[in-house]
């Protein structure tokens, strides 16, 4: 009954994508892989339980900041509730058309820069919370890159960019994957960004845990000893070689998927 309000939408979307749902389930039975990028970013979602987060209700914790996810492919709700500072109750709800903001139940009024800058974070959250579920948006330009060595064992290694429309404010930002060439788990990331100065970041996968069969990963957070290093290719050979200092650890609690 606490997410009563997602599961409407949830319902709601379900059944506006029924037929979508019978058209994609008339494939192939051996496609032919014309784009190695794309076969292992697919390989790693369905490995990820990506077919379950397609039509899911996602709760969780993240630092002490309650997240709630609905969502039906492309269609989503995103919800995040806190208090903060001024022991305000804050409430967040991010969909495919609107961001809104209420402050102790009462709607708040953003200016635009603020409205972009808060839709941005709890989106941020999100999308690194299911990856790599969301690889295969239409503004995604992923290359493949071959395999590594540097961690241990191999891993694919994937570049992927963003079109300008559909890519978002930060669509100029670049991120590497590295994906295990045995059952295609995302095990290590990197991204570098432009705001507020900019920088490059790396994350290693832990604490790997599959909840009504999707994979959920907390991530060790790591920056380039030499912060001018941006080259993300890279970072599997600086992480190696011990060029990596620990920022902080990215971990969800009480994760619950229905």
């Amino acid at each position: 009954m606490r997410y009563l309000s997602l599961f409407a939408l949830l319902l709601f979307l379900t059944a506006c994508s029924s037929n979508a749902e019978d058209a994609s389930s008339m494939k192939a039975a051996d496609p032919v892989i014309t784009d190695t990028a794309r076969w292992v970013v697919e390989q790693s979602i369905v490995q990820h339980g990506g077919g379950e987060l397609d039509t899911s209700l996602v709760h969780f914790f993240f630092r002490e900041r309650v997240y709630t996810a609905a969502r039906v492919g492309h269609e989503f709700l995103y919800e995040r509730s806190y208090v903060d500072k001024e022991e305000q109750d804050i409430k967040d709800a991010l969909s495919s058309q609107t961001f809104t903001r209420t402050i102790n139940g009462e709607p708040a009024e953003l200016t635009a820069k603020d409205s972009s800058a808060y839709a941005n974070s709890l989106n941020s959250v999100m999308y690194f919370a299911f990856l790599p579920y969301f690889l295969t948006d239409p503004a995604v330009q992923v290359e493949y890159h071959g395999v590594t060595e540097a961690f241990g064992r191999p891993h694919h290694e994937l570049k992927v960019t963003f079109g300008e429309e559909g890519g978002g404010e930060d669509f100029e930002d670049e991120y590497a994957y590295w994906f295990s060439t045995d059952d295609f788990t995302l095990n290590y990331l990197a991204y570098n960004f432009l705001v507020n100065g900019g920088g490059a970041r790396f994350r290693e996968a832990y604490n790997s845990r599959r909840i009504e069969g999707v994979i959920f990963q907390d991530y060790i957070n790591y920056k380039p000893l030499d912060e001018a290093r941006r080259d993300v290719l890279a970072f599997d050979e600086l992480f190696a070689a011990g060029q990596m200092d620990t920022l902080s650890r990215i971990e969800l609690e009480e994760v619950e998927v229905e």
